[in-house]
């Protein structure tokens, strides 16, 4: 995930396409760090967000109208006196920086025309937006950097603006195949460090996909490398760089189960050979950005407000875990009880010629026809040693019971207690953790605190429609999957589940129809999705008549039995089926 220069360049070229003559109407500066302009022009208004954020810097069209501070700060106002109603006049990205330098025309208070440039670095903890005059000197920026912060360049008002080149990189928009072959091709490390250390805006990212496009291996060295393969993968390099400069852009994000993990300016095949990744891909860069770090954020939010339920979640099975360790090791133990009960019987049938004070007797095991000895207290006589071993033989028999049932009882809340970690991994919505919330109060691993209960929107099971029209209802949490099972479902409808492994109940509604294998089937590869082996290759999922799915009394939520059933195995990748959108 990085705002790298192609990412810049697809943006700049989206601004040019679109902005290019436009007026600025409106200049807003809803944070500390960012800057909200409208813009009017033969497009008709957008509004364009520029973010200078130390750890998300972004530039991109929004349909979102920011709320700004009552007082404007002073950047703002300094802002709105040159440039109100200026007219941008180009748009510019130098080399492949990852800046972008907005160029506009205005009058002053005389009715001349002047020039500015408006400068957004988007850079990292380095990001800034820096405002200039018509000889590159700094009217102001929205961070002042002094010298004591940075010994490379000051950002103050004065100073003259440029762009500093720490790292002595190379324009990869101008290089041939010889100039990659004497700059990162001599370089003794590995091909995508080499590529990315080498050229300037080149992320992680962009060069893993020139790797793979080349067909080698991102983490091998270069020095490994054939004079032909250093060649082949310097062509790769060149004709990306190619579509780079004339503007050929794949606005492209990557997400894995859902969760957005990556983003491009081009198109990313080094995910397609992955099923469990999701490649979407739009003609604005912009849309793409905006989804990305919408989604991003919402999973952010969902995973830290996640954190105290996985804690408790993981903190019991961890004791769990340990309980049911001990207690398999003690009922391990108890294995030598039937040794005891036949040294009580052999004791009963051959004590008479135990000699007072022994310590120990042979004698022949009349179950196995061979010899055994058999330790003797030499306090007691053969009927008393006869009755301890007995004694023994029923304790640890009791004990065997009891710990035959704990553990089941202990097995079953680890089972219970991962489907739940399964329902967190798949909660979206901060409804959904509510209704985790309230199940393990209700299952007595959170305590129920005293109070007026907080009202939260409802949480609704993931709704889909499979490729012949049928309506599929997969279950959140344990709660829901009981309601969609034994409440949304009728005799008549189709259950599916991953076969011995926490994960979601799937519904299929049939309507008193016979449903089509494909349906079968996309109901099977929602099951393995929504379980605890999303992310193997293969798996095996149950389905059977709902009529045939029983809840024992007494039993964990979300637990239920079944006896008679059909198998399928799927690859869990739920792409091409159709989710319908919650209605709030």
């Amino acid at each position: 995930m990085a705002f790298d220069g192609i990412v810049v360049a697809g943006i700049v070229k989206e601004l040019r396409d679109t902005c290019m003559n436009a007026h600025i109407s409106k200049i807003a500066q809803p944070e500390s760090d960012a800057l909200l302009l409208t813009l009017k022009g033969s497009f008709g208004q957008r509004r364009l967000f520029l973010s200078a954020n130390a750890s998300l810097p972004f530039a991109c069209f929004t349909a979102k109208n920011k709320p700004s501070p009552l007082t404007a700060p002073n950047f703002c106002m300094l802002l709105r006196k040159f440039i109100a109603n200026g007219r941008i006049v180009d748009i510019v990205q130098p080399s492949l920086e990852r800046i972008i330098q907005i160029e506009i025309e205005h009058l002053d208070e005389l009715g001349d025309l002047r020039h500015k440039s408006l400068i957004i670095e988007l850079m990292g903890k380095h990001s800034n937006i820096i405002f200039c005059d018509d000889e590159h000197k700094i009217i102001d920026s929205i961070k002042h950097i002094p010298a004591s912060v940075s010994s490379v360049r000051e950002v103050l008002p004065g100073r003259a603006y440029f762009i500093p080149n720490t790292q002595e990189k190379f324009d990869p928009l101008t290089i041939t195949a010889e100039d990659f072959l004497s700059q990162a091709g001599r370089k003794n490390t590995t091909l995508s460090k080499a590529i990315y250390l080498t050229y300037t805006g080149i992320s992680p990212t962009i060069a893993n996909e020139c790797c793979y496009r080349a067909g080698l291996d991102a983490d091998s060295y270069m020095e490994s490398l054939s004079d032909t393969q250093k060649l082949h993968l310097a062509n790769n390099f060149i004709w990306m760089m190619s579509d780079v400069k004339e503007g050929k852009f794949t606005p492209t994000i990557i997400k894995k189960s859902g969760e957005p993990i990556e983003f491009s300016a081009i198109e990313l095949k080094e995910y397609s050979d992955f099923d469990t990744y999701q490649i979407q891909q739009k003609e604005s860069l912009s849309e793409i950005l905006e989804d990305f770090f919408a989604d991003k954020e919402i999973y952010t939010r969902i995973r830290q407000k996640s954190v105290d339920l996985r804690r408790i979640v993981s903190s019991s099975l961890e004791r769990d875990h340990k309980k049911l360790q001990l207690q398999q090791k003690q009922l391990k133990d108890t294995t030598k009880r039937d040794k005891y009960k036949v040294y009580g019987e052999l004791l009963q049938a051959y004590g008479y010629g135990i000699e007072e004070g022994a310590k120990k007797i042979e004698v022949n095991n009349y179950y196995t026809n061979e010899m055994v000895t058999i330790p003797l207290d030499p306090q007691l006589n053969p009927q008393e040693n006869a009755q301890k071993y007995f004694q023994k033989y029923n304790k640890l028999k009791r004990t065997s019971e009891a710990l035959e049932k704990l553990t089941i009882e202990v097995e079953q809340e680890i089972n219970y207690l991962e489907s739940v970690a399964n329902n967190l991994d798949i909660a979206v919505t901060e409804a959904d953790l509510s209704a985790i919330k309230e199940e393990l109060i209700a299952s007595g691993f959170i305590r129920h605190k005293s109070g007026k209960k907080e009202k939260s929107a409802k949480s609704k099971p993931f709704h889909y429609i499979s490729g012949d029209g049928y309506h599929i209802y997969v279950g959140k949490n344990n709660l829901q999957n009981e309601e969609i099972t034994f409440k949304l479902a009728n005799g008549g409808d189709w259950w599916f589940h991953a076969k011995g492994i926490p994960g979601s109940h799937v519904i299929v509604k049939t309507n008193g129809e016979e449903l089509p294998d494909r349906t079968f089937e996309e109901a099977a590869r929602l099951a393995g999705y929504y379980s605890k082996g999303r992310e193997t290759d293969k798996l095996e999922i149950d389905y059977l008549q709902r009529k045939n799915v029983k809840k024992p009394n007494g039993s964990a939520p979300g637990f239920v039995v079944y006896y008679t059933n059909y198998s399928m195995t799927i690859h869990p990748d739920i792409r091409g089926i159709e989710a319908v959108e919650e209605s709030s």
